[in-house]
């Protein structure tokens, strides 16, 4: 029997991962952009603020190419870059992480199965489709088109009033402490946050719950939390 009346997940980098060549897809955008190539890819995400913005996915690259062609002493127009970074990108390459096609099998064993992804149906719409995702769960909330985003309530309550639970009986299950976490908490939900490296620390944030990969889902849904509980980790068990 589950602990909870539903689950949802959130997408890009909980569920699944871009697997394009990144290197060639670097290259395409400067050449779209008619722009003789600088610098590495590994060295632009670093120069990037944060989660993506959903409204102005070009402005948000082009802050990061603006940086790095500062770094390199280029004279280049950083928002024709993005635009065309953009342009040559393939939403359809994406693929399963790890444990995922699991995890969403265990959360459709104990209940209604959600996906709430910040972006909006335009951009989401092709990843959902690559993964034949809409064929595994009940409900897609896309927050990207509504009047507000994660971390606020409303796009959680909007997926809980679609599948038809109580918030304080659903799990929501997210990579992001800043908007996954804290919208759960601001919505009434729980929380498992989905941690990639287990030096991370939760704080200031307080996860009802803590996985270390979409693997341990499974027995966090059990009313027992799996054997002796080690599946997943209580935040308040451990500060």
């Amino acid at each position: 029997m589950s602990r909870f009346a539903a689950v949802a997940f959130d997408l890009d980098d909980t569920l699944c991962r871009h697997n394009h060549d990144v290197d060639a897809l670097y290259r395409r955008a400067f050449e779209r952009a008619g722009v003789e190539p600088f610098g590495e890819p590994s060295e632009l995400w670093p120069l990037l603020d944060g989660p993506p913005d959903p409204d102005d996915r070009v402005g948000y690259l082009g802050a990061g190419f603006a940086r790095l062609a500062a770094q390199h002493g280029r004279d280049v127009d950083p928002v024709a870059l993005a635009a065309a970074f953009e342009a040559v990108a393939d939403e359809s390459r994406v693929a399963y992480l790890p444990g995922a096609a699991d995890a969403l099998a265990a959360a459709a064993d104990a209940g209604p199965v959600g996906v709430l992804t910040n972006g909006p149906e335009a951009r989401q719409r092709a990843k959902v489709e690559a993964l034949g995702l809409a064929d595994r769960v009940d409900a897609i909330v896309y927050a990207g088109d509504l009047p507000r985003r994660k971390p606020h309530a409303e796009p959680f309550e909007r997926l809980a009033a679609t599948l038809s639970v109580e918030r304080r009986e659903m799990l929501y299950v997210g990579n992001s402490l800043a908007y996954d976490v804290a919208g759960a908490h601001n919505a009434g939900l729980r929380s498992a946050w989905l941690r990639r490296d287990p030096d991370d620390a939760a704080a200031p944030y307080r996860p009802d719950y803590v996985v270390d990969s979409l693997d341990e889902v499974a027995a966090l849904l059990t009313a027992d939390g799996g054997a002796g509980g080690e599946a997943a980790t209580r935040t308040e068990e451990n500060g």
